[in-house]
């Protein structure tokens, strides 16, 4: 799962926990929302993975970035809209942002294009729990002993999963991994926002922070003329890019969010399938074990805050 210009915890805490009854039949709904949104995140991390096989990456990032913003500039309307101007007090969370959101994108795509797809997406299924100990450390949250053993139990099925001394450990998986603390930095930054900002604008920013960025890049690089199937195939990753950051919206205003959130780790079967579909890459036994624990991990800090959430 790249990390893409958008995922699905890169989302402000939504103004959307409904304040009326759920309706019979929105936690299967809320579901299939958080379902397609990681399926769409999957097939743009394909669709970027296979296009920089032959194109250099900044360009594809750049390329990428001009369709994101064009098609976040579509449907922001429905999204509250894009503020070009971002209020003083906004600034400072907006810089943090950018800088975790280009960092984290350029880190995870270039780990993308030098790991197997699986590994790099099983690492990344690890940040919740880092976002968790990030809000403890510098926002004070308090973490009881039961999510304390599940962050350690996540940080050990990353070790599974990197094994360092073995094959998969390497300059890439370092990369990965600083991809993954790069992500809670925005995720993190995200919370000195007020509900004046809207969606559209955080991601509009984004989006363009991230273009400019992969262009400064690109001029050391170089470009290539793109062939017309390599434009299409960037185009239709960040339509994937665009529907996947309004269903994860969406999914957080539907159901309710211990039964919905879980339904993020299918982007880890998504991405050990496309790994395994389009470029013949199936992870071994100690990736799936590590992911098993980080995915059992994730899900029960998940619950057991659902669980303190009705408490308070």
């Amino acid at each position: 799962m790249r990390t893409p210009i958008m995922s699905p915890i890169r989302r402000v805490k939504p103004a959307s926990v409904l304040p009326h009854q759920h309706q019979p039949g929105d936690n299967l709904r809320g579901a299939s929302i958080m379902t397609l949104c990681m399926v769409t995140f999957g097939l743009n991390d394909t669709v970027m993975k296979f296009v920089a096989q032959e194109m250099p990456l900044y360009q594809a990032i750049t390329l990428r970035g001009l369709f994101v913003m064009a098609f976040i500039a579509a449907v922001a309307p429905r999204l509250g809209g894009i503020a070009l101007r971002i209020p003083p007090a906004a600034r400072r969370p907006m810089a943090w942002r950018m800088v975790g959101e280009v960092a984290s994108t350029l880190l995870f795509l270039n780990a993308l294009q030098n790991m197997a797809m699986g590994n790099v997406s099983a690492i990344m299924q690890a940040l919740p729990l880092v976002v968790m100990v990030g809000a403890a450390t510098f926002f004070g949250e308090t973490l009881g002993w039961r999510r304390i053993s599940a962050v350690v139990l996540g940080f050990l099925g990353v070790l599974l999963i990197l094994r360092p001394g073995g094959d998969v450990f390497g300059i890439w998986a370092v990369v990965a991994v600083s991809a993954m603390a790069m992500v809670a930095l925005r995720d993190l930054a995200t919370r000195g926002f007020g509900r004046d900002i809207t969606s559209a604008t955080i991601a509009f920013y984004a989006a363009a922070g991230v273009t400019a960025t992969g262009f400064v890049f690109s001029l050391g690089q170089g470009w290539i003329m793109p062939s017309p199937a390599q434009v299409l195939l960037l185009a239709l990753g960040a339509a994937f890019l665009t529907v996947g950051y309004v269903s994860a919206v969406a999914s957080m205003r539907v159901g309710e969010i211990s039964y919905v959130a879980p339904f993020r780790y299918t982007s880890l079967l998504v991405a050990i399938a496309m790994g395994l579909v389009v470029f013949g890459e199936w992870p071994d036994f100690w990736t799936w074990a590590g992911s098993a624990l980080v995915v059992a991990a994730g899900t029960y800090t998940i619950w057991r805050e659902a669980q303190l959430g009705k408490v308070r």
